[in-house]
């Protein structure tokens, strides 16, 4: 029943921004950590960024610190990736997922412990 769907990819030229959605329908009302995760082509799936439920912790990817800001909307079931200053690097599928935790201040960068998972949205950096 607990369903993530991300929204928000495309194509845009290096230097560029997008801001990625997240929804998540049919998650309990209990604590959740929520993450981005993203696969580029020809590697493994990597942590990109994951913020706590009540939001006072989040972590970042040194590959994307300073550029990537992860933020939620819990009253709306969102999550939300802002990139900026994307490179082609950057080219990959993101995925949105929600882990169950047991503090709202805890934040997941284990892409084992989460249970859920979205389709994946592609981004494309390119000239």
């Amino acid at each position: 029943q607990v369903q993530p769907v991300e929204s928000g990819g495309g194509l845009v030229q290096p230097g560029g921004s997008l801001r990625l959605s997240c929804v998540v329908s049919g998650l309990p009302n209990s604590a959740h950590s929520m993450g981005w995760f993203r696969q580029i082509s020809g590697k493994e799936r990597e942590f990109v960024a994951a913020k706590s439920d009540r939001g006072d912790k989040t972590y970042y990817a040194d590959s994307v610190k300073g550029r990537f800001r992860i933020s939620r909307d819990n009253s709306k079931n969102m999550v939300y990736l802002q990139m900026d200053s994307l490179q082609p690097e950057d080219t990959a599928v993101y995925y949105c997922a929600a882990a169950a935790v047991y503090s709202v201040h805890t934040a997941v960068v284990d892409a084992t412990q989460y249970q859920y998972w979205g389709q994946g949205t592609q981004v494309t950096v390119s000239s």
